[in-house]
């Protein structure tokens, strides 16, 4: 068989080539996406950053331990507590002893001369956080200008590139929780990435941030353990544990499992584009040459023949074409980290490691598809008959076998019947991000399973109108459509899928999006919501106490904290939550209640929603607060789960020390709104807070176009753009070569050669609209599952359409498309149409 094969891809090597191209390129992107998910795996493990010269850092314990029959769980604590001042004494006897404390203080301007100390209007601060210099050499900070801070008013800065450029003798406004100062920086040092500091003097740190956040010990471990005894609620840190000082230690880990997820959406669904479009080439391809296998059953070949003779053009093409991806994506793979990394969804520490596995898996996968596609192909080539040599008319029929009736019906039932399901047991279970990136997948193949069938009656709509045109295009271009369904079909099905992907992904993000913002504006009916303008830090004081100050208006402040509780004596689930003033709660916020009420919250209770496993009204629940402590509180109000970010709610004391960091303010009723909205802007710019009215509050704290999301979600669109321009062009050269005689006999009947290409380019464009419109309604239905289970679970938010987006695949597949069948088609006009309408295929 494989000397036929060979004089087989020889002849028809247009078609061979296309088949290459698109199973290289799906191979060369799955080892790619493969090798960095594999980096994931095999990351280097980070050692201590802040604490990296430090013997021994104390520190109060940061995670909760709660023992339970099946072993000890634990979870991190969001409000560790300081280090006491006893426990500081009693150490201090040891040995050497250094108090580090951290705060922010952000570098507002830098000044020099009369204007020295003064804000620049407009200016947003560099974020930064402050020490006492003391504790600069745990890193170690050496300085490489100046010298160490010596009075109040003297600070040293970390410099790094591409931040303000601070030099020794610079004044600075610099704001911390104790109000803005002008400071004179007298050193500086170089940064190490892991954070942008401020050193003030050790006297001057403390009169800042009082609490001790951990202790550097110059003492033996052991000693520092005895001394603290069993239950101090003290970590003694060192080796490698001391890196769980370090600011934000598990960001790390959350960056890797997010970079892990991010690639396996992408690898998943690269195979399963790369898998959908390379079946499509191979059962056009196939069918192309009807006439071929009848030719060669009228001279005596079996099907059998015929079968091992595609399977054998299948398995010598799959293992080139994978061979050269392998190729490809080795040398991609750097390229895609170093993006990721630029785009920050990746650590900038990440990169690639040693590891082969990806190669060899994304091989022998492209070797499998090819020959997966074939093989379904191939049985379709053993049953031509030896009359389709006789054949003359390239009117498809019969395009759908049993077979693929069946399994296009079960394919479709299950893509429907699980959402339906979902819908009818847990709701909130369709919201997460890898049901609706998974989910659409099932429906994608259902249509392209049916593209087939559903080719005419769509075409038929979408050439309804031309067709009706003076002239002869749109009549040719209706009835070849009908003719051509298995072309049609091929150009439809990589169209189809990406737009189903594009609508379904960024349509359900946007969806959500819009469903928390319109869930936030009901839930709140303050006139002004502030927020700090650096994302997780808490207010300043000086606002908080401005903003109470402010006639004509009612002020409810709220921290963000957490519970925990142990559900089934088996596991530790944190819930985010707010500690708010009830008194003031029920003026700006309307939360929704399904049971209890709001005014029943006190220092005994709690609000949960509906997710919890108790939810009866004065039932009590036994949780852990955000600093460690345990505590049984009454349930006084059940809220409704909407899209889950209707937390818990407690009050002030079982805050766990939180600072503020939302303030709701209602203008009183016959108050002036504008004074209101001036004394808090005024007091805002001041102190780094910034105040949005409720309308812009949603807005504002939400996700941004570089939402590490929204970048994920266009990488991995633009993966699937990639393999259906490669689909489309492979496609539309392969059908457009075959048709070589087709459109002689359009010249030969009088036809030029710009109506010829016109009426190409037509039929290009027109199949392209068949798989928008099927991919649509692909991503129609997806999109209202989404919206009924937003429904179901409370929420009344409209379906958000990524019209733009969507517009923007359609016409950038219809030029690819238009340019692909075009080419080729000038390319075949050159030569005199009667030799062409003498040629044999």
């Amino acid at each position: 068989m494989l000397m036929p094969a060979l004089s087989g891809m020889r002849t028809r090597w247009i078609t061979f080539v296309g088949s290459f191209v698109a199973l290289a390129l799906g191979v060369g992107l799955i080892a790619a996406t493969g090798l960095a998910l594999a980096a994931t795996f095999d990351a280097p493990e980070r050692g201590p950053e802040r604490f990296a010269a430090a013997p021994v850092v104390v520190r109060a314990a940061d995670h909760l331990r709660v023992d339970t029959p099946t072993g000890t769980r634990t979870e991190p604590l969001a409000h560790p507590g300081p280090v006491g001042p006893r426990t500081a004494d009693r150490l201090a006897a040891l040995g050497r002893t250094v108090e580090d404390r951290t705060f922010t203080a952000d570098v507002m301007a830098a000044r020099t001369g009369a204007d020295a100390g003064k804000s620049r209007p407009g200016r947003v601060a560099e974020a930064r956080v402050g020490h006492p210099w003391r504790v600069a050499a745990a890193a170690p900070y050496r300085l490489t200008s100046g010298r160490a801070p010596a009075a109040p008013g003297e600070v040293v800065v970390t410099t790094r590139p591409g931040g303000a450029p601070l030099r020794t003798g610079d004044r600075v406004l610099v704001r911390t929780p104790a109000g803005n100062a002008p400071r004179t920086v007298v050193g500086t040092v170089a940064g190490r990435g892991f954070e942008d500091a401020v050193f003030f003097t050790d006297d001057e740190a403390a009169r800042i941030f009082p609490d001790i956040d951990a202790l550097v010990v110059h003492a033996d471990a052991t000693a520092v353990r005895g001394a603290l005894g069993p239950d101090s609620g003290m970590d003694v840190l060192t080796g490698h544990d001391r890196r769980r000082a370090d600011p934000d230690p598990d960001r790390d880990a959350r960056s890797l499992v997010s970079v892990n997820a991010l690639l396996g959406t992408a690898a998943g669904i690269t195979l399963f584009v790369s898998a959908a479009v390379v079946a499509s080439t191979f059962s056009f391809a196939v069918a192309q040459r009807r006439r071929e296998f009848g030719l060669l059953r009228t001279v005596g070949a079996t099907p059998g023949q015929i079968r091992r003779t595609v399977c054998t053009e299948a398995l010598l093409v799959g293992v080139l074409a994978s061979a050269a991806g392998v190729w490809l994506g080795a040398g991609g793979a750097p390229l895609l980290v170093g993006r990721m990394t630029e785009a920050g969804l990746a650590p900038p520490w990440f990169a690639l490691g040693d590891a082969s596995w990806p190669l060899h898996t994304a091989f022998w996968t492209g070797v499998f598809v090819a020959t997966a596609g074939a093989l379904v192909s191939c049985h379709r080539a053993g049953r031509t008959a030896p009359t389709e040599a006789l054949r003359e008319a390239a009117v498809d029929s019969r395009v759908m076998p049993a077979s693929r009736w069946a399994a296009a019906v079960l394919v479709l039932l299950a893509g429907l019947g699980l959402p339906a399901l979902a819908l009818a047991v847990d709701p909130g279970d369709l919201l997460g991000r890898k049901s609706y990136i998974t989910r659409p997948m099932l429906l994608v193949v259902g249509c392209a399973l049916l593209a087939p069938v559903l080719v005419r009656p769509v075409g038929r709509l979408l050439t309804w109108l031309p067709a009706r045109l003076p002239g002869a295009t749109g009549v040719l271009v209706r009835a070849n459509t009908a003719a051509g369904v298995r072309r049609t079909a091929a150009v439809a099905a990589p169209v189809l899928i990406t737009v189903a992907l594009a609508a379904t992904l960024t349509g359900t993000v946007a969806t959500l999006e819009e469903a928390r913002a319109t869930e936030a504006r009901t839930a709140t009916t303050a006139d002004f919501v502030v927020t700090s303008e650096q994302e997780g830090r808490p207010l300043a004081p000086a606002f908080v106490r401005r903003a109470r100050a402010v006639e004509g208006a009612v002020v409810s402040v709220s921290r963000s904290t957490a519970v925990t509780v142990l559900e089934e004596d088996t596991a530790l689930v944190t819930s985010g939550a707010r500690a708010v003033d009830p008194a003031r709660l029920a003026a700006v916020s309307e939360l929704p209640v399904t049971a209890g009420r709001l005014s029943d919250l006190d220092d005994d209770a709690i609000v949960v929603n509906e997710e919890w496993l108790t939810t009866r009204v004065g039932d009590r629940v036994t949780v852990w607060l955000g600093d460690g402590r345990k505590a049984s509180l009454r349930i006084a109000a059940v809220l409704a789960t909407g899209t889950g970010d209707n937390g818990v709610y407690v009050t002030r004391r079982n805050a766990g020390g939180a600072g503020v960091d939302r303030i709701d303010v209602k203008v009183v009723e016959g108050a002036d709104r504008r004074a209101v909205a001036a004394a808090l802007h005024t007091a805002g710019a001041a102190t780094g807070a910034r105040v949005t009215t409720r309308a812009e509050w949603p807005a504002a704290n939400g996700p941004g176009p570089d939402d590490p999301t929204r970048t994920g979600l266009r990488m991995i669109l633009g993966i699937a753009l990639l393999c259906t321009a490669t689909a489309l062009a492979n496609t539309l050269v392969m059908a457009t070569s075959d048709r070589v005689r087709d459109l002689a006999v359009l010249r030969l009947a009088g036809a030029t050669a710009p109506q010829v290409l016109r009426l190409v380019a037509a039929e290009a464009v027109v199949a392209v609209g068949v798989g928008a419109v099927l991919g649509g309604v692909v991503a129609a239905v997806n999109l209202l599952v989404v919206w009924g289970a937003l429904v179901l679970l409370g929420v009344m938010s409209a379906v958000v359409v990524p019209w733009g987006t969507l517009g923007l695949v359609v016409a950038a597949a219809a030029l690819l498309a238009a340019v692909s069948a075009v080419l080729p088609a000038s390319l075949a006009l050159r030569t005199r149409p009667v030799e062409l309408a003498g040629a044999r295929e």
